[in-house]
């Protein structure tokens, strides 16, 4: 499916998505909830949200314990998955959404991981959040030279607490779209080469081909997962530059933490890590495990990179 980009060139792109995801993540967070800022009034420096500026959410925590757990097992093991996901739950994260909540308590409770992201999904049947779409890039790291385990494993994480086939189908083209931009293609080849590859579903089909040509003010940038990929689709696609794709997104709002992370990773392998502007770098932080003294900085990221880059060569 893909040959295999110049390793120096391969690593600046994975770099690029993993410290991307975070600094989306971080630049979005005072702005989530919020309304869409006028383009003569947008956010570009990290500032103080519910928590300390340039400090990441729980989109990236989620991402963090699942890179974590890919290095400790090959293929993904979900028990061991679901385990990381209710020990960081545990420790009383500031933010955590609402059907993550629902599943990880039953979880924590006894109930195997399925048995209980099942059940929940069968309650609440039309929850189709972005909760794993949103921590799903350490997946195309680790897989971007095999496509049927990138795909395979796309999945099985987003089953863990998200077994929606939007949710899943989501994951699966987030993460291909990601494996071309590490394999060296333009943005717009990797973005139509994920979508012929990816089964979704029509609907959400057509929002994601639409979403290149959809007006700002047209973005709903809601939790749901269509939202969130039509926004990093849209930020992707209709800009041209790292900076650009991740301000725009971060500034329509609502969920602007997380749509930015996704736009962030995806921008960040588009365009490698000395895209990612330095001052934004240098803001990152945040403590991992959460409410511990380890703080994570830029370069964290960038070791954890290449680590994930790293169990291509070790398979």
């Amino acid at each position: 499916m893909m040959s295999a980009a110049p390793a120096p060139e391969l690593l600046d792109r994975a770099r690029g998505c993993a410290v991307g995801a975070a600094v989306g993540d971080a630049l979005g967070m005072p702005l989530e909830f919020g309304p869409p800022r006028p383009q003569h009034d947008l956010v570009r420096e990290m500032i103080e949200g519910r928590i300390p500026a340039g400090s990441f959410t729980d989109d990236t925590e989620m991402a963090l314990a699942l890179a974590e757990s890919l290095l400790a097992h090959r293929p993904l093991d979900p028990d061991d998955l679901a385990r990381r996901f209710v020990a960081w739950a545990e420790r009383n994260p500031p933010d955590i959404g609402t059907h993550t909540r629902r599943v990880l308590s039953r979880v924590g409770r006894g109930t195997p991981w399925r048995e209980a992201a099942t059940a929940v999904q069968a309650a609440y049947p039309d929850s189709a959040g972005n909760g794993s779409v949103m921590r799903c890039w350490p997946v195309a790291l680790a897989y971007w030279q095999q496509p049927d385990a990138l795909r395979a494993e796309s999945i099985l994480q987003s089953e863990v607490t998200h077994p929606h086939p939007d949710c899943t189908a989501a994951c699966v083209f987030v993460n291909t779209m990601i494996a071309w931009l590490l394999a060296g293609e333009a943005r717009e080849t990797a973005f139509e080469r994920a979508l012929a590859s990816t089964d979704i579903g029509s609907d959400f089909r057509r929002v994601i081909e639409a979403a290149p040509s959809r007006a700002r003010r047209d973005l709903a940038n809601s939790g749901w997962v269509r939202h969130t990929v039509e926004s990093a689709v849209w930020g992707l696609l209709t800009t041209s530059s790292f900076e650009e794709a991740v301000v725009q997104v971060a500034n329509l709002g609502d969920d602007a933490d997380t749509a930015a992370s996704v736009v962030g990773a995806l921008a960040g392998a588009a365009y490698g890590l000395d895209a990612i502007p330095a001052r934004w770098r240098a803001a990152l932080r945040g403590a991992w495990p959460i409410n511990s003294d380890t703080i994570w900085s830029a370069e964290d990221f960038v070791r954890l990179a290449d680590r994930l880059v790293s169990l291509e060569s070790a398979t």
